[in-house]
């Protein structure tokens, strides 16, 4: 099965994640999430897996610049409607490695660990 890596083309912790795997010889598919979109059902798959408090990413500035109104209240299902409506707002990489793993965010160490189970 083959890996797929989720986020935005221009993100430095992504770049960083691509050289890894590059590195690495792994085989990955590169979905950008800011071009091409986000189901719903992955991000709530992703929040199911890791909590919406670790996928959704409070401190980039997309959803710093948030009204408060907006903020207030957040639980999994607004989460997941803030995230697929500004993809920019996801936790950047989402490493899915099928059979229903995921990462989310960029760590050698746990890239190296995952990979090894495969």
């Amino acid at each position: 099965m083959v890996i797929t890596i989720y986020g935005i083309k221009n993100c430095d912790t992504m770049k960083k994640a691509r050289a890894w795997l590059d590195g690495h010889a792994a085989a990955y598919a590169f979905h950008d999430y800011k071009a091409s979109g986000i189901d719903k059902a992955s991000l709530a798959r992703w929040v199911k897996e890791h909590g919406w408090e670790t996928v959704l990413n409070r401190a980039g500035t997309t959803f710093r610049k948030l009204p408060d109104a907006e903020k207030q209240g957040l639980d999994a299902q607004k989460a997941i409607a803030l995230m697929q409506a500004q993809p920019s707002m996801i936790k950047r990489p989402v490493l899915d490695l099928g059979q229903g793993k995921t990462i989310v965010g960029f760590t050698p160490e746990v890239y190296e660990a995952a990979l090894a189970e495969k």
